[in-house]
Parts: C-alpha cells; structure tokens; sequence
C-alpha cells in the first residue's frame, strides 16, 4: 500500500514534468513560428538606429514649366555620442573647423541621446568644411546630404511662394498652405548597436527619401515678372507707403501674377520684420475701396434695372445733401446734366448716390453680399481677411449714400479684382485660386489638377454686357482714359480713396487705384493696381494708377496673344495728347497716291515698280502721327 501511494506520488510527478516539457515545447514552437517576426522586429528596435535623410520638398513652377523654388543639396552634421571614444578631442578638432564655441560642442558630443543633430553650426555645411570633418575619421561623427531650399527669382513672388524654416518646414504662403503635398518623406540610414552605443558589424539598410509632390502654379511668370518691373518703377518714381498690382483671368479665377511692396528675399527672410514677410497685400491688406466700387453698385443697379445708362439723366451741381450730410463731386461746380452712362464716366459721387438711392440699403447689401464682399474668397493661400462691411440694421440714409461710392466699407484687393471679374464675365462668381495641377516629382506626371469653382452668380450675362461697355466708355471717354491702349479695347474703372485713421480721414492721403480689363468685349485679363499714398503728384487714380495698368495691359497683349481690334471706342484726344490717326488703305495705290494719303506719317518704300501691294501697320488701325508705315512696291 505504501509503494503503491509512492508509485502514484511518482507518476503524477512524471505527468505533471511531461505537461510542462510538453507545454515549453509548444510554446518555442509557437514563438519560433508564429511570433518570429513581431519578436525579431521587437529586437531589431532595440539594436537599430537611424541617420536620418531629409527629403527634397517638391519643386514650385508657374504654368509654363519655370522653376520658381526648388532645392539646392547641402551638407549637415550629425554625431552619435555613444560612439565617440573621445569626446574632448572631437569636440576640439570640430569647434575649430566650425568656428564655434568649444563648450557648446562638447555638450553636443556627450549628450545622453542616441543622435544628435549639429544645429545651426552644422547646418548647410560648405564642401571644404565637410571634407575637413569627414577627414579626421572619427567613430560616431556622420555628415548627411540635405536639401535647402531655393528660390532662384529672390524677391520675386515672395508674398505668394512664401519661405521655410531651419528643417524645411512651410512658414508662410504656398509653402505653407500645401506643405503637406511639398514636404515629401524622409529616408535613413539604418544601423545596429548595443546598449552602450557601440556600433554592431551588421549590414547598414538605407531607405531611401521620397521627394515631395510639385506644385503647378496658375502664375505667368512673364507677366509677374512686368508686374514686379512696374511696382520698382512707381516706388522708385512716387515713394509710396505701400503697392501692389495682381493679375486675374476673369474666366476662371486663376491668379496669374500677385505682387506687392514691400517686398523681401524669400532665402533670407529672416533679415526682415515680420510685418514685411508675412503681410500678403492683395489679400491681407483692407481699406476702403473708393470709386472702382461703384462698378459693384452700377452692376446692381442695371440688373434691379432702376436705372437707364442712356436715358436716364442727373443734374450734378457739385454735391449732393444727404440727411444733413454734404457729398461733393471731385470737379468744383459739378459736371451739370449728365446721362448716367457720363456718370459712370466721370466718377461722379453724387450721381452714384442717387444710383444707391433707386436701389435702397437693402437691395444693395444683398448684391455687395452676392459678390462675396464682407466673407474671405477662400483663395488657397495663408492669412487672408475677411473686410468689414456695414451692420445693415444700423446703415442710415448717409451709410447707403457713401456704400454707393465705396466709402465707409473696407474691402480686399482679391475680393475687389473677384467681385469685378463677375461683374464682366457674364456674371459668374468664381472661387480664386493659384495651385493650378500636383505633379509627380520624378516625372511630372499629371496627380490632379484644380478646376475653376462658381460660386455665386450676382448678375445676369445682359446685365454684365452693360456693364463692360460702361467701362470702355470710362477708358475711353471718363476717368479712366490713361489706361486706353490704341488698336485695343479697355475697360475700367478709376479708384480714389481717402484713408481712415483711428475713425478719421487723413488730409492728402489717399489710395490710388485702378482696375482694368481686356479686350473688354471678352476679357481674358483683369489688372488690379493700388498705390498707397504717392509723393509728389496730383492724387487721382486716373493719373497715378492707370497709366501703370495700361503698361501691365500692353505687357499681356503679347504673352497671352491678344489680337488688336477695329471695334473699340475711338477716343477722344486734346491739344496735349499724342495724336493718333486711323490708317487708310493704301494696298492698290500708286506710289504718288499713297504718299498723298498718308501725307501725316513718315513712309518707307521697299521694292521697286509704282504700285502699293502690302503696308504694315495695316489699315483701319490707328497709329501716332508721324510713325514710319512701311509700304512694299512691285
């Protein structure tokens, strides 16, 4: 009985060992089969260390191809301080090479981290310093290639392309608003090491970066480049406070060129104030807008049909009472009896507050609401503003009177130039934008492309055909005549706005504005110029801003191919203006003939016989008395 209870006290033992062996068996089973790689990556992690390698941003171009911001390739360094034998000496041989202070590096060298980076002395380093550091040989000292970024065109487009920061991270504009699309993927260099640091004989594994995506801008650089060529010339020529000058097609919303001053250079911003390199004017900067707003009220005022352009008159007798208020006209005495297209014309105040009164403050705000005024256009850059507009519930008779003629409200230069465009353009509120397509980095391959947006549509296509035939009529007859382009149909409007400071005007300074199109039958281009407080010269729109857009307007006329036209408003030139005359057929004529019909140019004869077969500039176009017309004989 006795041996019997031993011999079970034995087995149970045996069978309980045979479970256990049994139980460790399928637990290296299941661990060396099914939990190999969740353990082996668990040990990797613990061995592995990664160098790390920065990844180009993706490139910025306008929308024919030119490079706008790209990459140049760099050198930084890194130290792994568990690796460094010593210390003392590396940091001696790298302060000296870098020109830093000793005790920095030192600290750098020891610190109680797996990698240290080198900053900003060992940012962007020079190839002769990399080659003197990579000659000392030193354990745990890597120099890693990076990329910093570079904009080729400096000052140019700044406010638009924006900058970046010491890790090549977006700080402000495109670089910013798409840094998640530019900034790609960053690589290593995969190593192994013990506990202390020490680096293990395994294989290095590289993995290899991936560059950013590249942003197709809707930007011209042809004509950004006039645009810039034109804000250097009136700062230099009026000392003004600030500019800026943008470009749009009217079509589809895109921004084909946005400048301001002043201006900064994108790879060294930071030698300049934020309030330079962070303030994007054209769609930061709020101000009253002045007389280019009355094309939003002469809009609304078209579509209520409250007003007729050609027989409905006003009797300007140089101000206006409104409640208690006086409004005066720009020209003393007033401009008398006028048809309301001369109002138009002639910027009149007093006549665009009876055009705001037919309409009413309700009728009104709506339209100024329809045109996106008061709300940010959602343009795909950082830092716009929204303006401000009047609390309907509160605008008296004089609110509705100043609105009329773009006082009292604040607006943007991108709502201003957006609003304006729907106005021409049959009356199709688009959404602005300036990232026109994504590439792929490698092969620019087509990701996606962004589409024009409508938005809102204020006005009817009747109603906007109105309006573009008032404003060639200000070109070429009111305000606006310093913009008229000969062989070329404007349009457009003048803008002459008082500054407010602290809830009052200031005495002499204005802001000077003039927003044009072209050909203003079937605008492909609208042109917004606003100059802040100009020096020494007479402080009117017309004189200061117009003739600026009519320099933009003529660079255009080449880079995008506008043809010229016989159907324009003729305009009516003084004693003071160059003369133009419209050119006579002289194709068929005799040599004798021709000369006497072209009697006010100078001519230049080629080939021989005495009859006319080719002249250039050809007839029915107008051209400045006196030009050489070239006339082909045979």
């Amino acid at each position: 009985m006795f041996f019997n209870e031993i011999h079970e006290r034995i087995r149970f033992v045996f069978l309980v060992c045979i479970v256990i062996l049994l139980a460790i068996i399928i637990k290296v089973f299941y661990i060396q089969v099914f939990s190999y790689q969740k353990l082996n990556t668990l040990a990797e992690n613990l061995w592995s260390r990664k160098l790390p390698i920065k990844a180009d941003r993706g490139a910025i171009v306008d929308r024919n191809g030119t490079i706008l911001a790209t990459n140049v390739t760099t050198v930084s360094l890194v130290v792994v301080p568990g690796q460094i034998k010593n210390p003392e000496e590396v940091a001696k041989s790298l302060s000296s090479i870098l020109n830093t202070n000793y005790q920095d590096m030192l600290a750098h060298v020891t610190k109680s981290t797996s990698i240290e980076r080198v900053h900003p002395e060992g940012r962007g380093l020079s190839y002769d310093i990399a080659e003197k550091i990579n000659s000392l040989g030193y354990d745990g000292v890597y120099l890693l290639k990076e990329s910093k970024r570079y904009y080729p065109y400096e000052t140019v487009l700044s406010h638009v392309l924006g900058y970046v920061g010491i890790d090549n991270q977006g700080l402000s504009g495109i670089e910013l608003y798409y840094d998640d699309y530019l900034m790609g993927a960053d690589g290593a260099i995969k190593y192994f090491s013990d506990g202390k640091g020490n680096k293990l004989e395994l294989t290095e594994v590289y993995e290899a970066p991936t560059s950013g995506i590249t942003l197709q801008l809707t930007i011209d650089m042809d004509l950004q480049l006039a645009i810039e060529n034109e804000l250097d010339n009136a700062f230099s020529k009026y000392n003004p406070e600030q500019a800026l000058i943008m470009a749009m097609n009217p079509k589809t919303g895109e921004i084909l060129a946005m400048a301001s001053r002043p201006t900064f250079n994108s790879n060294s911003y930071q030698k300049y104030s934020s309030e330079i390199i962070n303030r994007n004017l054209p769609i930061w900067m709020t101000y009253e807008p002045g007389s280019t707003f009355k094309i939003i009220t002469l809009s609304a005022a078209l579509e209520e049909k409250t007003i007729n352009l050609f027989e409905d008159t006003f009797y300007d007798g140089g101000a206006i009472n409104v409640d208690g208020a006086t409004i005066h006209c720009w020209k003393a005495g007033g401009h008398g009896s006028e048809t309301m297209l001369q109002v138009v014309e002639n910027s009149c105040n007093p006549g665009f507050v009876s055009i705001g009164q037919t309409l009413g403050t309700e009728k009104l705000m709506n339209y100024i609401k329809k045109y996106g005024f008061g709300t940010k256009t959602g343009i795909d850059l950082n830092g716009e503003s929204t303006g401000i507009l009047f609390d309907q519930a509160k605008m008296g008779p004089v609110e509705l009177a100043t609105t009329s003629f773009g006082q009292g409200i604040s607006v943007t230069p991108i709502q201003q130039i957006r609003a304006v465009s729907a106005a021409i353009n049959g009356g199709n509120l688009y959404k602005p934008y300036i990232v026109g397509s994504f590439l792929e980095s490698e092969t620019n391959s087509l990701i996606k492309k962004n589409e024009p947006e409508i938005v809102g549509k204020p006005i009817s296509e009747e109603t906007s055909s109105l309006v573009r035939f008032a404003l060639e009529s200000v070109v070429a007859n009111g305000s606006g005549k310093n913009a008229y382009i000969e062989n070329y149909r404007v349009g457009g409007k003048t803008g002459t706005a008082q500054k407010v400071k602290d809830g009052h005007y200031l005495d002499g300074n204005y802001i000077l504005s003039f927003i044009g199109f072209m050909p203003a039958d079937d605008p492909e281009i609208v042109v917004y110029v606003a100059i802040d407080n100009p020096k020494g010269v007479t402080q009117y729109g017309g004189v200061v801003s117009a003739p600026i857009a009519k320099s933009v307007l003529t660079s255009a006329i080449d880079i995008l191919g506008i043809e010229p036209s016989k159907e324009g408003m003729a305009r009516e030139y003084t004693w003071l203006d160059k003369k133009y005359l419209i050119l006579p057929n002289v194709v068929g004529m005799s040599k004798k003939e021709a000369t006497a019909a072209l009697k006010n140019f100078q001519i230049e004869y080629s080939g021989s016989g005495n009859t006319v077969v080719y002249q250039s500039p050809a007839s029915g176009y107008y051209a400045p008395e006196g030009e050489t017309i070239k006339l082909l004989l045979n």
